[in-house]
């Protein structure tokens, strides 16, 4: 076996047990990169320690800590209560205004995983207080936040620019940002009309008899000052990846400082899991393309497409991976630098418009039960036999998602990439 085939069979082995187990596959990543670049390749030890993606793994870590300090002193629980008063009394506005919330959170920087945990259970309560359907509920708050979730300064957008720009494709954050959230959004407006709520009942004691109703404390208030300036200057100076981090852990640190919240709390918040997945699946790419065996992939796939049908097809296949594996931490670090080999393979091409297509692809999948998002908002659900259902239409859903993912992305991802 050369080392190309058994650097990506590797590869491929860890996605398989990312869909089939529960083990982190950031962890398969690293012991496999180094048994296959050691032992299979004759890499040297610094050359696969070199593949680790330091400036990722600052960038992951700070953001997530800054929004983990806002999360543990009830900031952004007591900014999304706010929030929903919006309706005014109104039930046929509440599935807007979570995806509303779920969205703006997410895009923050928090990422569609913490936001869907912090509105899931507010969403799904005043779904079932107000005669919402529980599942249009469901797919408005995931769609939301998967929305917002490849913001620039977003856990999983940084993940995605890097991935790009470090493909030679540039960057493109404005586009990235820009397909996922238009998919997101058609796929929640499809579902409001197809499950729309047509009760109009009250729904201010659904958002106002929880304690982060009340007004924001001064911790609190410090900690919204922080964040808004972090956003700021990340968006003004334009900070590149380690700099984002190390600027979220320095506002992080600040908001310890001012007594404002507690540095254990945040940092045991922190999705620590998610990271190594990020960080480990990365470093085993990088011994894959050392090895040669990110050529070998790109051609397997190149065989399944045209240059005019490869949008759909990348989408598709991504999505199917995404249902039951990990779209930030699998699915946007193994396919998006296997881009540009992609193109070269098929001989023509978008090369944006197919990282566009593996992005969207992947996250529109993410509300299945079998996914973080849509387990979120199942776990919200106290009715035992109303979970029940609400699992099958969303395991349904999710499989379609993969369908409707790849016939979006066949039609509108290159007009977003040519934009």
């Amino acid at each position: 076996m050369t080392p190309a085939v058994a650097s990506l069979a590797a590869l491929v082995a860890a996605i398989v047990l990312s869909m089939t187990t529960r083990i982190n596959v950031g962890l398969v990543g690293l012991a496999l990169a180094w048994i296959v670049g050691r032992y299979a390749a004759g890499l040297g030890t610094q050359t696969i320690i070199g593949g680790f993606p330091a400036g990722l793994f600052l960038a992951l870590a700070g953001v997530t800590l800054l929004f983990a300090a806002a999360e543990v002193n009830g900031t952004l629980e007591r900014l999304a209560h706010r929030a929903t008063r919006i309706a005014r009394g109104r039930a046929g506005r509440l599935p807007f205004i979570f995806f509303a919330i779920a969205c703006l959170i997410s895009a923050a920087g928090p990422g569609a995983i913490s936001s869907v945990a912090l509105v899931a259970p507010l969403a799904m309560a005043a779904a079932a207080r107000t005669g919402v359907s529980l599942f249009l509920m469901a797919l408005m708050v995931t769609n939301g936040a998967n929305a917002g979730n490849l913001s620039p300064i977003s856990a999983v957008g940084i993940i995605a620019n890097s991935r790009i720009a470090e493909a030679g494709l540039g960057d493109h954050w404005v586009k990235v940002m820009l397909a996922n959230l238009v998919a997101s959004a058609l796929v929640a407006l499809t579902a409001y009309v197809l499950f729309g709520a047509t009760r109009e009942t009250a729904v201010a004691d659904a958002s106002d008899e929880r304690p982060g109703a009340g007004p924001l404390t001064r911790g609190q208030r410090v900690t919204v000052v922080v964040v808004v300036a972090w956003i700021a200057s990340v968006l003004a100076f334009k900070l590149g990846l380690g700099e984002i981090g190390l600027s979220a852990v320095a506002g992080a640190v600040l908001i310890v400082l001012l007594g404002a919240a507690d540095e254990s709390r945040a940092i045991a918040r922190m999705p620590w899991g998610v990271i190594l997945m990020v960080t480990g699946v990365t470093t085993l790419i990088g011994v894959v393309e050392a090895t040669g065996g990110m050529e070998l992939f790109t051609g397997g796939l190149a065989a399944l497409a045209a240059p005019s049908t490869i949008n759909g097809v990348v989408a598709f296949v991504t999505g199917g991976i995404s249902i039951y594996s990990s779209t930030s931490g699998v699915v946007l670090p193994a396919f998006l630098p296997t881009v540009p080999g992609l193109v070269a393979e098929l001989g023509g091409g978008d090369p944006l418009a197919i990282a566009l297509s593996i992005n969207v692809g992947a996250s529109l999948v993410d509300v299945s039960p079998l996914s973080t998002l849509g387990a979120l908002c199942l776990a919200a659900v106290a009715d035992g036999g109303a979970a029940r259902v609400l699992y099958r239409r969303l395991m349904l859903w999710g499989f379609a998602m993969a369908i409707a993912g790849a016939v979006l992305c066949q039609i509108f991802a290159g007009l977003i990439a040519r934009l």
